[in-house]
């Protein structure tokens, strides 16, 4: 499997329920903070996307914390 990309802000808590949750399914991420790199904000921007967390893993794009997208997408 991919590593996944997921999109996060310093204070959000559904971007850490989606670490905890990828950590728990053994999945590797990069956890890439818009708060914290402006280069990070402009690439989430550039999706059309307008909030955390988003997570990417291959060519799937999760918004929020979506189990069910997430169990669809890990069990492919």
């Amino acid at each position: 499997m991919e590593k996944a990309i997921v999109y996060t802000s310093t204070h959000c808590p559904h971007c850490r329920q989606v670490k905890s949750y990828l950590t728990e399914k053994g999945v590797e991420y990069e956890e890439r903070n818009i708060e914290t790199n402006d280069a990070f904000a402009q690439e989430v921007w550039d999706m059309g996307i307008r909030a955390v967390p988003l997570t990417l893993i291959g060519e799937e794009r999760i918004s929020g914390m979506n189990k069910t997208k997430f169990e669809k997408v890990l069990n492919a």
